[in-house]
Formats: C-alpha cells, structure tokens, sequence
C-alpha cells in the first residue's frame, strides 16, 4: 500500500508540473528562510555556553543611584576580583579581564593586536582549551604571553611557537607559554593574546581604589552555590571596603550576550528581544509557506476529484485517503527541504556577511539530521492537513455526477489563509518602512560636531612624547587645521566619574554622572563643536589651563550655573578644576538617545590623553593628506605604524545593529510577500477554475475582458483590504513600542499606512491579474461544451 502511495504522489507530482513546481518552489523558499533564521538565532542561544562550567560562571556587576535613577553596569575596581577570592568561601576562583592594544614584533613582522590583561587562572577557569602549553603556568611569570593559534600563525608562520620571543611594544621580551585554540564566533570574549596582571602592575597601572571602575571581574562559584544567596552576601562588598553607595551582584555568564540591557538597575532584556522577534518571523514565513500549499493543493481540487470519488467506491476508506494525501505532502516536503539546503548551502556566505556571524551547518552532526526528519514531518504535516481532510470529505455520489460540493460561502477557510498571510505580510512591510524611517532620522540628527575630515590615531610608543614635534609639523606642513589631544575619540565614551562638588552644590550633585573627556588645546576647532561661552583650553597658552574645564550644556543645567565661566569644580580627591568655557551638547554617546548627558572635558593636569585629533586639510585631498600624516609620525615613532580611524565611519559603526536588523527585516519580509502571494495565485486558479463555465456564459452574453478581469479580481482586492484593516491596529502597536526604546525617535506618520496600503493593493492585483485576464480570454466554447 505504502509503495502504491509513493506510485500515486508521482504520478500526480509529475502530471501536474506547474502546480507541483509552485507548490515546492514555495515550501522550499519558506523552509531555506525558517533554515537561515534558526541558524543564526542558534548562534545567539550559543553565546559563551561552549565552557564545562558555564552554569557556575558569573560576570560581577556594579549596582547604583545616579540622577534619581537607579543604573548597572560591567566595569568594576581591580581590587574586587582578589577580594571575592580571598573573602567568600563560595568563591572557586576570580579572575579579572582589561583589553589592552599592543604592537607584537616578532623577527620582521609588526602587529597592532588587541589582547588582554589577565589573572593566572583564566584560563583554566574558562576551560580555554590550549593547543600548545599547560592552562595552569601559562600565565605563571610576568613575562610570558599566551598567543591565539591564528596570531601565532600571523607572527611565526606557525603554531609551534613555545618559548619563541614576542617584542611587546618596543620595549618588553616576552616568552610565548601557550597556544589558544582560536576563539569561537559565539564568544563575548574579543583578543588575540594575554598578557599576566603582574605585568600590569609594573607599569605602574594597577591600584587598589574601590572608585576605579575599569575592568572586568568574572567568578567560578563551587558547585550547588545558588546564585542569589551569592548576591545576598557579596551586595556589600564595594560599600563595607569604601565610602562608595555602590551595590555588587552577579550575572550569569552565559546570559550575559542576550540580557544585557540595564533597567533601572536590572538586566532583563536586550538581544534576546530581537532574537524572540526573528524566531517569531520564522515561524510565520514557515506557516505562510504551508498556507500556501494548502491554497494550492485545494485549488486543483476539481481534478482529483473523480479520483478521491471512484477510490471511495472500489472500498477506500477516509483514513487512507487522509493518509495517502499527507504522505503526498511529506514527500513534496522532503523534496522541497532538499531544495531549501541547496538554497541555504548557496546563500549562507551572504548570509553569515550580512548578519556578522560564521553560519554553518554541521551535516556530521546526528542531532542536525533528526532536526531536519522532524522539520520535514512537521512541515508535511501541517501544509498537508487541511487539503487532506478536505480531499478526502467529497462525497462519491456527488463526484461521480460532477456535481461535487462548492463552497459559495462569503468566508472560507482559503480565504481565511490568505487574509492571514497578507496580514503578516503587511505588518513586516509597516514594520521595515518604521525601521528604516527611524534609522533615517537618527542618521539625519545634527551630532554637535564637525565629522568631515576628521581622523584619531593613538598614542602609542613615541608619539606621545613627540607630540609637540608631530603636530608642529602637522600644521606646518598645511596637513592638517589643527591637533588636538584627548582622553579617548570624539565618537566613543570611555570615561566618567562622580563625586564632585561646586558652590552650591547637594549631597544628591554627588552623585551626578559626568561623561569626561580632555584637550590640552584647539578642541573646539579641531573636533567642530560649539564654543558658546568663554574659550576654549589652551595649556601654550595659558598654562594654567593644565587644571581647566569645558563643561557642556547638560552639565551647567545640572549644576544650576547662572554664570558658569569661572567656577571652580572639586574632584571627590580635593583637585580644583576652573571652568573657562561652555560648549553646546554634542553627541558623544547612542544617537537613539535624545538626552545627552552631562560632559567635563579636562585639561590635561591629571589626565592620562590616549588619543590625537587631527582635522586633515581639505585642500591637499584625504588621500594626500594620510600619506603626509603616515610620513611624520613614522618619522617621530618609526616603530609604530600609522593607524587611524576617521570619525565619520566610527560614527556611522553605531547604527550597524539597527541597520542590520532593518537588512534582515527588509529580506524576510520580500520573501514573506513572494510566498504570500504564491498563495494568492493559488486561490486565484482555484477560483478562476470553478468559475470557467459562469465566465463562458458571461462572454457568451458580451460580457468584455475587461468587466470579467474585474469581476475576478474584486474578491482577492478585497481580501488584501481586509488583510491591511487587521494587520494595521497590529503594526501601530507592535511599532510604537518597539519606539519607546529610543527617547529620540520618529512619530509614526498616517503616510506609512496609506502607502502600504496602495502598495498592498498594488502586489495584490498583480498577482492575480494574470489568472484573471487568462480566464477572460478563455474561449467560451471549450467551458460550455459539456453543457
């Protein structure tokens, strides 16, 4: 029997090739879409759960009231880490994490690599798995070094590397102890090396200060410690060893990728809320994708008919006809899925490129293959359902007789699937159209500062000791406007503190969070922002400008300043800070964000300036003008190479997420409407089909090709119009709390909606215009002659 099904599905698979060809093309297309979306949302589960002990492993993070609001954050005191260890028996190991770049040299090859500072047992905490090397003493002594395989490669030309020599900025040997396998793309961790703490420590850049909150701290608890009882005791910590208000809790680390977004205080949310939104998206195209196998295998119904019918009379009972039809579906499904892997297999490198991630599919692995029989069962399955029950209730009196039942009911279950696929269809594109409009207009927004032509390189090596001399020849040799140095780039926040006092200040100003940034002189003018009152630092001078402050908009408001210029600021140490100018807010920070927070930009007193400034001259071209740039910092730091970054493109880095996600939303949504309007077509035929004999008769008695069209095309016309009322109220609301994430944000205009409305009608009418116009050109002749 089952063998004869296998002949029957075929027979009629190939008897019926461009049904059967739209009926795959469609589920293949759905399936390869669901395919590339539960990669990628596997990927993000995945995050940092590839370490034995990832259930015991905690992220510390640091809790407090600032500006009435409660905040949390990652960076903790050095100090912490040791204490934890040292003080709380639940505790198996700490360890600490700072990234840090250094140039690598290594016989003639010169790397810029981003590493880490780390304690000893890192490594064996994170069960990091070493190709070369022992995990324990790898990072024992302050001169060894532990590379990752692919630098290793980079430097050496191969992995086998112990106890070869690495130059660490020009001025350190250190001993390579280790080989790392290199890390996975589904990782939170970023480097290419570590370096052991100690090291830290001799530079002279370790401290014990419980208000220093610059690194990371990560805990090993011992097996069956619950995490809240850990919290419990360790919430304290910070406030029982200084007079900080700074509360201490954990966050398990393998959640760490998904929840990281801080509401007041807590982290309850973040990429998991885009990964729930892509599943739900998956499972849609998935279902719209059946929706329309169903239309289809219901709208050639007529001419199987007959056979469900004579089946029925030789003895078949309902059970093997149901069974025989979701068999056909499971094999179409199967035939579809094999499509959908070479669709997968073809776009997965555009895919992985679109979506930032290395996307594979592991075909070795079993549990891969029992994911795919029951993707394709579940599939079959369910595109079969409805056409199999449906098939299978003809009666066989009526069939025979030819005159089997017709559904003339104003709403039924077809039109029903194609109300729900064009809904869906509707909403994503309502949905990618807010998207994009938002990202236009956060794009769009005015930063506060000049970007064009502006580039930061770092201070590495020599180049902060010669810096007079390069920015000397930088202005004398008409390569740039001007030179500016700065705690960190103009596009990018790394700093900020608490804890200072003014005259008239509040036990509550105490705890106003100021972002910081710094200049020693020609800020205003290098990086473009508005001088509004006072003048800008100038430490040549006025050399006392070495303890001088900008303060910007936000920060005079927070500090209730009539008359700004010329106040003084104490630093929670007793540093007085003068204020010699005001300058209008700019956006240092998330452009999505409309409050800019309150900013000092601080002579160079007690700064520690990381970062150079430098406005190229327009007039020699850009490329001209990093050539002479490259020239004279090769010529005062000729051990470095010239790296740099220009601030428009950094600026731009900080819409990649939202623009990735409006890319994907864009694609899905371009299939959701191809898929849906297969469906459509579907219904479409099915109508057309059982109309063929009232057209003839309407031709018969003059009816034109135009009356006919139309009459066809009202029914599926309004079945969009419908689809666009429901799925409206849907797509406002799904919308506008998605906008309640930006404080600066658009207002969801009534255009959206009108528009997609038209371009709802528009696809519609297109769609079944070809099946509407083929039947009105049908020769009558050929419907009538059975009459």
């Amino acid at each position: 029997m089952i063998r004869n099904y296998f002949k029957l599905a075929f027979r009629n698979l190939f008897r019926h090739k461009a049904f059967s060809g739209i009926n795959l093309l469609g589920l293949a297309v759905g399936m390869a879409s669901a395919m590339l979306i539960m990669l990628w949302v596997q990927n993000e589960f995945s995050f940092d759960r590839s370490y034995p002990n990832t259930d015991r492993l905690y992220t510390i993070y640091n809790r407090d009231k600032f500006d009435g609001v409660m905040h949390s954050w990652n960076s903790t005191p050095k100090v912490l880490a040791p204490t934890l260890k040292k003080d709380y028996a639940e505790v198996e190991d700490a360890a600490r994490l700072t990234q840090i770049t250094f140039l690598l040299t290594a016989d003639e090859k010169k790397l810029n690599v981003r590493g880490g500072f780390t304690d000893p047992g890192f490594i064996s905490m994170f069960s990091l798995p070493l190709l070369k090397g022992n995990a324990r003493q790898a990072l024992g002594e302050a001169n060894q070094i532990v590379l990752t395989d692919k630098l290793a490669r980079k430097l050496f030309g191969t992995d086998n590397v112990i106890g070869k020599i690495v130059l660490l900025d020009s001025n350190a040997n250190f001993i390579v102890s280790g080989v790392l396998e290199d890390l996975p793309n589904n990782t939170s961790f970023d480097f290419e090396y570590l370096i052991p703490w100690d090291y830290m420590k001799r530079l002279g850049w370790g401290d014990d200060s419980w208000s220093n909150n610059s690194v990371r701290t990560f805990v090993l608890l011992k097996p069956n410690i619950a995490q809240a009882s850990f919290d419990e005791k360790i919430k304290k910590v910070t406030i029982n060893h200084s007079k900080e208000t700074t509360e201490v809790f954990s966050q398990s680390f393998n959640r760490l990728h998904l929840y990281s977004k801080d509401d007041n205080g807590k982290l309850v949310g973040g990429q998991i809320e885009t990964v729930k939104l892509f599943m739900i998206i998956a499972a849609f195209i998935l279902l719209i994708a059946c929706i329309n196998f169903m239309n289809l295998s219901t709208a050639r119904s007529e001419k199987r008919a007959k056979e469900v019918g004579i089946r029925k009379v030789a003895g078949a009972y309902k059970i093997n006809l149901v069974a025989q039809f979701i068999g056909e579906s499971i094999i179409l499904s199967f035939i579809s899925f094999i499509i959908a892997i070479l669709l997968v297999q073809l776009s997965l490198s555009s895919f992985s490129q679109l979506t930032g991630k290395q996307l594979t599919i592991e075909y070795t692995n079993p549990i891969f293959w029992g994911y795919a029989i029951t993707f394709i069962l579940f599939t079959g399955l369910i595109a079969g359902s409805y056409p199999a029950f449906y098939l299978s209730s003809f009666a066989p009196v009526k069939v025979l007789k030819g005159t089997f039942k017709k559904n003339k009911q104003a709403v039924t279950p077809r039109k029903i699937l194609v109300v729900l696929q064009f809904t869906f269809a509707i909403i994503l594109i309502i949905a990618t159209i807010i998207v994009q409009h938002q990202i236009n207009y956060v794009q769009n927004r005015n930063a506060g500062y000049n970007r064009e032509n502006l580039v930061y390189a770092f201070t590495q090596g020599d180049a902060d000791k010669n810096y007079l001399l390069i920015k000397d020849e930088l202005l004398s040799s008409h390569t740039a406007l001007s030179v500016s140095k700065s705690i960190n780039p103009i596009t990018q926040r790394w700093n900020d503190s608490w804890g200072y006092t003014w005259e008239g200040n509040t036990e509550a100003d105490k705890k106003t969070d100021f972002v910081r940034l710094g200049s020693d002189a020609d800020f205003v003018k290098t990086v473009g922002v508005t001088l509004k009152e006072g003048r800008d630092i100038d430490i040549y001078t006025y050399p006392t400008d070495s303890s001088s402050i900008l303060l910007n908009e936000a920060a005079v408001t927070a500090m209730r300043f009539n008359n700004p210029v010329g106040q003084v600021v104490r630093s929670e140490e007793g540093t007085e800070w003068h204020v010699v100018g005001v300058i209008k807010d700019f956006i240092l920070e998330s452009p999505f964000e409309k409050k800019v927070n309150p900013m000092m930009v601080f002579g160079p007193g007690h700064e520690n300036f990381q970062v150079i400034h430098i406005k190229l001259n327009p007039a020699n071209g850009t490329k001209a003008s990093l050539a002479k740039a490259e020239k004279i910092f090769k010529k005062y730091n000729p051990q470095y190479p010239f790296e740099y970054a220009f601030a428009d493109e950094s600026y731009a880095n900080k819409f990649k997420s939202q623009e990735r996600t409006s890319t994907l939303a864009n694609l899905f949504a371009g299939l959701t409407i191809f898929i849906s309007c297969l469906g459509l077509f579907g219904l479409a035929s099915y109508m057309a089909e059982n109309r063929m004999k009232e057209i003839g008769v309407r031709k018969v008695l003059g009816a034109s090709v135009t009356s006919v069209t139309t009459l066809l095309s009202k029914d599926f016309l309004l079945l969009v119009l419908v689809a666009f009322i429901i799925a409206s109220p849907i797509a406002w609301y799904a919308m506008n709390t998605w906008l309640q994430e930006y404080t600066y944000r658009v207002k969801i205009e009534w255009w959206v909606f009108a528009g997609t409305g038209m371009l709802s009608l528009f696809i519609g009418f297109a769609t079944v215009s070809f099946q509407a116009i083929k039947a009105a050109l049908s020769n009558p002749v050929k419907s009538l002659r059975s009459e």
